[in-house]
């Protein structure tokens, strides 16, 4: 198999950096397997060894820092017939740890490379997560004040089921990546380099003494047995292929006329525990039954159960591009805590806005039409309040009719549930 390298862009790293190295070793790889390069994705990030994708043809992905894994996870998920390569430096190796973690304990058929120099290379020579506490480097004593990293321990502590250490200068650096990249599921190589451009100007390290250092550590040589299970992709195809089909979507099909001509907009103000979202989905779906385009954008408090929730619902007979709202057709003030987070909105209103006030709920003085309710008095319970005010707009031909409420409330619940609601709609509301 022919060499699969980028002859209008060779590799251009420092004199002696052992990434040039390893990028040659890598084509061998590539030629030993038989690949051709519409089998083959490099993905990498930022740093030297993100400059991997250029230098080959091959399908190519050049992302954020330390970010390349969640690319390829993609990749690899949406073309499982690929090889997906990864490329990244102890930097971004650091920069996105959790990704790896993640990686490790997925098990999807990616080959992460990191190349190992003990140092950011690229900007300044900085410590990495990686970097001797003994090193002299670019960022001062701040790598005396953190343990290196042990990148094989933390993936086999992970889950990764294929773990190797090596040096970049190896004699069978080839045959360790085929290995890797022929074995199903994640594997990692941690390949250790010199970096002459920053690191070794003033710190000794040699391949030698690579050799060395690595013959200390406990050996990192491929399957991890405890951690060796199903690939991932494979694994996912095969449980998605024993669930049950989804069936079509549901289809409205329009069988009212709306009170109102042209785009309306209604905005819902509450309070959290109101069922604010659920009333804005309901008028959505009853203006669906009327033939009209409808879209929902929603606000609430993180809390759940306490602060705002508002829901700003449009539904025109025309196409709706832009889904926020100026000049709302009509407000329902449900809570005070909905009213006080758009307070400023009110002094922008016309005459043309209706607004719904609940009884309790205080509103800013403006020149809207008010309408006033008491549901409390009228013994509706306030989880009910956002319903019943969707009756109110319906008794007031604004928004949607009775009819329409109705069937959009038969399409969204079932059983006692439905059968209260309709019941709710159907008081005779006191305006």
């Amino acid at each position: 198999m022919d060499s699969l390298l980028n002859i209008e862009r060779p590799p251009v790293f420092c004199p002696g950096c052992s990434h040039d190295k390893i990028t040659h070793t890598l084509d061998k790889a590539f030629q030993n397997m038989g690949l051709s390069g519409e089998k083959v994705a490099i993905v990498s990030d930022i740093g030297c060894s993100g400059l991997f994708d250029t230098f080959f043809n091959t399908h190519a992905l050049h992302g954020l820092h330390g970010r390349a894994l969640t690319y390829a996870a993609g990749i690899k998920l949406a073309r499982p017939d690929l090889n997906v390569v990864v490329t990244m430096g102890d930097g971004g190796q650091g920069i996105g740890g959790a990704h790896l973690l993640a990686a490790c304990r997925r098990n999807l058929d990616l080959t992460l490379m990191v190349l190992n120099n003990f140092n950011f290379g690229m900007t300044g020579g900085q410590f990495s997560v990686t970097t001797p506490l003994d090193a002299q480097v670019g960022s001062g004593f701040l790598n005396q004040l953190e343990h290196p990293l042990d990148i094989c321990q933390v993936a086999r502590s992970a889950g990764a089921p294929y773990v190797t250490r090596c040096s970049g200068y190896g004699p069978d650096l080839a045959d360790e990546i085929q290995r890797a990249i022929e074995f199903k599921g994640f594997s990692i190589l941690d390949i250790w380099g010199v970096c002459p451009g920053r690191y070794t100007k003033k710190n000794k390290l040699t391949p030698k003494a690579i050799d060395a250092a690595l013959s200390k550590l406990p050996l990192m040589e491929g399957i991890v047995a405890h951690n060796n299970r199903q690939e991932y992709g494979a694994h996912y195809r095969e449980m998605a292929a024993r669930q049950t089909s989804v069936g079509e979507p549901l289809k409205i099909e329009a069988q009212f006329a709306p009170p109102q001509p042209g785009r309306q907009e209604v905005i819902l103000l509450g309070s959290a525990g109101q069922r604010i979202i659920t009333a804005g989905e309901i008028l959505c779906l009853a203006g669906l039954t009327a033939g009209l385009q409808t879209t929902q954008k929603n606000e609430y408090h993180i809390t759940v159960l306490r602060g705002p929730s508002i829901s700003e619902l449009i539904l025109s007979p025309q196409k709706i591009d832009y889904t926020g709202i100026h000049r709302p057709s009509a407000i329902v003030a449900l809570g005070q805590e909905g009213v006080d987070r758009r307070q400023a909105m009110f002094d922008n209103l016309e005459d043309d806005t209706l607004v719904v006030q609940i009884e309790g709920v205080e509103i800013p003085a403006g020149k809207a039409r008010i309408q006033r309710v008491d549901l409390k008095s009228q013994g509706i319970k306030k989880p009910d309040w956002a319903l019943a005010s969707l009756a109110v707009l319906a008794n007031l031909g604004q928004a949607l009719s009775l009819e329409m409420l109705a069937a959009a409330l038969k399409i969204r619940f079932k059983g006692k549930v439905l059968e209260n609601s309709l019941g709710l709609i159907q008081n005779d509301y006191k305006l």
